[in-house]
């Protein structure tokens, strides 16, 4: 998405929230619906929940990592007023995205620690990427292995349980069937998936993202929210991210299957498709999904 200024942002708003409130609100829904907090990087942490909650979210998945709303190395100042300033003001904060992949990390201890139950009770947490790199894929799962399993291990230390994130590309978890070796060994209570449809498909095609998220439900403890489509570009074909809903996700599919199997994490929507208008999207998107997940949960 296209970064916005703080002048952007209060030209716009005013409009968008007048629209957000307009929309009639759908039934409770048992997920809860969040917006990655990079989304909205013009704005402090302190001012994240009240335009949030304006905007007609519930929840704010916050971004505890470089360039995110509270830095790790900060996080002993800033990590505990930031959710404490979102909750403050109705919304809840039920995950936090960080870019840990080591209990070594040298800020680990105090991220998990003041989000974890003893300080703010955030359920979850998305651990950061690793990369396959050129040698054997085999050998690199067995590293990437112990360096999860000892943040895992961190993590239940203070009661926050980590979502690994399928992503596309060159990170391990690409597919989900290596996210599935990783873990299963270890306590499902502690890490789970972080269960994204739009890198799925992109990865699994027709039928490969479905036998994927039959896999992962089970284990899955929150979803990133986002949608794409292929294009041929300079004779490349590459993924253009969308406006959910428009791209080649089954979105009311995923949402079916979640709804049948009485998930009740947190839903994560991302922007991540550079509109013109940063604030109109976030609206109409929010819109899209709550319509989507208010049918799929009231079934």
């Amino acid at each position: 998405m296209r970064d916005l200024t703080r002048r952007d942002f209060v030209r716009t708003a005013g409009a968008a929230m007048l629209q957000a409130r307009e929309t009639a609100p759908a039934p409770r829904a048992r997920p809860i619906i969040c917006l990655f907090s990079k989304h909205l990087a013009m704005l402090e942490y302190t001012e994240l929940g009240g335009i949030l909650a304006q905007l007609g979210f519930e929840g704010c998945d916050l971004t505890v990592r470089k360039g995110g709303h509270v830095l790790p190395e900060k996080a002993p100042v800033d990590l505990v007023r930031a959710i404490e300033c979102i909750r403050g003001e109705g919304v809840e904060v039920p995950m936090i995205t960080t870019d840990l992949v080591s209990a070594a990390d040298p800020w680990a201890r105090n991220v998990l620690g003041l989000a974890g139950r003893q300080y703010m009770k955030v359920p979850f947490f998305k651990p950061g990427y690793y990369l396959y790199g050129p040698g054997p894929v085999k050998d690199r799962l067995a590293v990437v292995e112990r360096e999860l399993a000892g943040l895992v291990a961190l993590g239940r230390a203070y009661g926050i349980a980590a979502g690994f994130h399928n992503h596309a590309g060159e990170y391990v978890g690409e597919a989900v069937w290596d996210i599935h070796e990783l873990i299963r060994d270890m306590d499902p209570r502690w890490i789970g998936y972080y269960f994204d449809p739009c890198h799925a498909t992109a990865e699994g095609g027709e039928g490969g993202w479905d036998v994927a998220l039959r896999l992962a439900l089970p284990r899955i403890k929150m979803v990133a929210m986002k949608d794409f489509y292929w294009e041929k570009a300079g004779g490349k074909w590459r993924r253009r991210m969308c406006p959910i809903g428009e791209g080649m996700v089954d979105w009311p599919k995923v949402f079916a299957t979640l709804a049948q199997a009485n998930f009740s994490g947190p839903l994560s929507l991302h922007i991540e498709y550079n509109p013109p208008d940063g604030l109109a999207a976030i609206t109409r998107d929010l819109a899209w999904v709550k319509k989507q997940v208010a049918a799929a949960w009231s079934t």
